[in-house]
């Protein structure tokens, strides 16, 4: 069973989103979490001290373990993502240069069969999904 089999039903029946996990070297699990209206500390610790619990029923070993919010730079991981993030600006880094360029900056218009739709520089922009190493929201400052 993986860390994410382990952790994503625990964090969804405390209401909040499992968006990644991270299995580092020495033993560090870093695992990243959002909610509607964001994370707080609160929650970072609400959710790490039911995840020790958790580990240790598991046993599942470790050495320390992170728990935060993704960031405002979120990363669009699952398919979903890609519907609940439509319309807001991304940061797209290729992993084969498209016209000389690795990274794009663009509107995010959906993914639909393995095609991501993107508007950059006015022009509208699909690529496979395959194609993409990571996509990210790109911060939005009011």
């Amino acid at each position: 069973m993986t860390l994410q089999a382990v952790i994503e039903p625990a964090l969804s029946a405390m209401g909040y989103e499992l968006v990644q996990v991270v299995a580092g070297r020495g033993g560090l699990i870093q695992v990243y979490m959002d909610k509607p209206g964001g994370i707080t500390v609160d929650d970072c610790a609400t959710v790490s001290r039911h995840l020790a619990r958790l580990f240790a029923v598991e046993n599942i070993l470790y050495e320390r373990l992170e728990v935060s919010s993704p960031g405002l730079d979120r990363p669009l991981l699952k398919p979903g993502d890609y519907a609940r993030f439509a319309g807001r600006q991304v940061t797209v880094k290729l992993r084969v240069p498209l016209d000389n360029r690795r990274k794009l900056l663009g509107k995010l218009l959906g993914l639909e069969a393995g095609r991501l739709h993107l508007e950059v520089d006015g022009k509208p922009l699909d690529l496979d999904l395959a194609a993409v190493e990571i996509a990210r929201l790109k911060p939005e400052f009011d």
